[in-house]
């Protein structure tokens, strides 16, 4: 189960399952990528993250606001290629990232300034142990009315796990057949889904998706209660 005690004590190397050695980013390579990313912030107000993902039900993060929001300009996708955490390279599955278009609900964090540090860092182990995402800061509009900058991992098209075919009667067979470490792949599907649901949120793309692998798994398995996720 990916916890924040699991993420605070976790090696890369070993926690996540078997991760090739050249996509496997070290500590290093996070702790720069972090810096600059925080140098690029566009402000100094507060710093707020956006979960499209695990996030949503499962942030794992100390924070001291959260609330929904939809981010323009990006769509989710189950674009990148999972060979780890719910899946392995000799049984990929997929996992979510967004890619470039239409429109993306979730859930925004406001994380707090003295703890942005330690926070962030923990996030950065969370999402980017290969560096498969680019970390961008989007303009988010809140359904409170206030429109904030937000950190938002966006699929990195030119990372070696990126997949550019998303239809569902294509990556619904290797979600349906993919586990790992961390659990099956359908495990994390349907919990988006019922995420999503809980909030009110509608995504049409992910029913299509949830719907076939379903119907290859012959039924909802009894595991498709909501539980943490690995993106």
């Amino acid at each position: 189960m990916l916890t924040r005690d699991f993420l605070l004590n976790a090696d890369c190397k070993t926690a996540f399952g078997a991760i090739e050695e050249s996509l496997l980013w070290s500590a290093e390579q996070r702790a720069a990528s972090l810096a600059a990313t925080l140098a690029c912030r566009p402000d100094d107000g507060p710093v707020w993250i956006f979960g499209y993902g695990s996030l949503m039900w499962n942030p794992a993060l100390e924070f001291d606001e959260s609330c929904t929001g939809t981010l323009v300009g990006w769509h989710r996708a189950f674009c990148l290629r999972l060979t780890a955490g719910r899946g392995t390279a000799c049984r990929p599955g997929r996992m979510l990232a967004l890619k470039e278009g239409g429109r993306t609900t979730g859930v925004a964090y406001r994380i707090p300034d003295d703890t942005l540090e330690q926070e962030l860092t923990l996030l950065w182990k969370r999402e980017m142990i290969t560096g498969c995402y680019l970390p961008t800061w989007c303009q988010l509009a809140l359904d409170n009315g206030q429109t904030v900058n937000a950190l938002v991992f966006i699929m990195d098209p030119r990372h070696p796990l990126f997949e550019s075919d998303t239809r569902a009667q294509i990556i619904a067979p290797l979600i349906a057949r993919a586990s790992g470490p961390l659990g099956s792949n359908a495990q994390y599907l349907f919990s988006l889904e019922q995420a999503l649901v809980k909030l009110g949120m509608q995504d049409d793309c992910l029913n299509e998706l949830v719907a076939n692998v379903k119907a290859l798994l012959g039924d909802t398995p009894s595991e498709g209660v909501l539980r943490p996720g690995f993106a």
